[in-house]
């Protein structure tokens, strides 16, 4: 039996990059999948006929993660149309980077709101779904510069480190119900973003890694294979860093 058979899963901004990844590890194991971007373009629709290649269902929708009107409605689509919900991956993430000294708020607001807002949002409204059941699993997409910082990256990493202490204190309020809630911290993945980056950065990068190697979406996707399951059924208020050792 597939690890996620017959479980429905929820994944945000997973059009592409890491949360693509995701949605096709979990619909290989077996769940239907849902997942947002702020628009769902060609690259929404070919991950969408990616998902159902798996044999399961897939569901994009068109959704806004920073705003929580959107959110809900997004949930309550997500319940109309594929009948439950048992996985939420808050993976909806964005950058824009700078010296504190040259940040303007728009640049902190966005990223916060888009970053951790979202993650409020969709916790909220999955809760009182999760709670009826008396089971879930709640991941949420942190980083090894929410846990020691990162210069030019104020605003990343506060909204990274807020999501750490947000999955500690939803697993303290959701566990006696069985829902669990853990984060995963990735170090210096291979994406289209980091790809941008020169390749002396690249290098200097991963001269500072153990294993020597940027990681990939499919790293990611694993250990969430592993949160989403029931492997992890004792495994909650966690943060799992897949850094290749970078944090320690």
């Amino acid at each position: 039996m597939k690890l996620l058979e017959g479980k429905v899963a929820l994944i945000t901004g997973a059009a592409r990059g890491i949360g693509k990844a995701i949605a096709l590890k979990f619909a290989s194991e077996g769940a239907d999948i849902a997942f947002t971007d702020l628009v769902i373009d060609e690259i929404g629709e070919a991950t969408k006929k990616e998902i159902e290649a798996q044999g399961v269902r897939a569901l994009a929708i068109a959704s806004n993660a920073a705003k929580f009107e959107e959110a809900q409605a997004t949930v309550d689509e997500v319940i109309k149309k594929l009948g439950k919900l048992d996985i939420l991956v808050n993976n909806a993430g964005i950058t824009k980077d700078g010296l504190m000294l040259r940040m303007s708020e728009a640049q902190w607001d966005a990223v916060l709101n888009v970053n951790l807002k979202s993650a409020f949002n969709f916790i909220h409204a999955v809760s009182p779904v999760m709670l009826r059941q008396r089971s879930g699993a709640i991941i949420s997409m942190s980083s090894v510069v929410g846990v020691h910082g990162n210069a030019g990256q104020c605003n990343y990493s506060a909204s990274k480190a807020g999501m750490i202490g947000l999955t500690k204190s939803i697993a303290q309020e959701l566990g006696s119900r069985g829902v669990r809630a853990n984060a995963v911290a990735p170090g210096f993945i291979i994406t289209a973003m980091t790809e941008k980056l020169p390749a002396e950065i690249r290098k200097e990068w991963e001269q500072k890694i153990p294993l020597r190697r940027g990681g990939t979406p499919e790293d990611i996707a694993k250990v969430c294979l592993f949160l989403a399951s029931d492997l992890s059924s004792y495994v909650t208020g966690q943060v799992i860093s897949v850094c290749g050792g970078m944090e320690m």
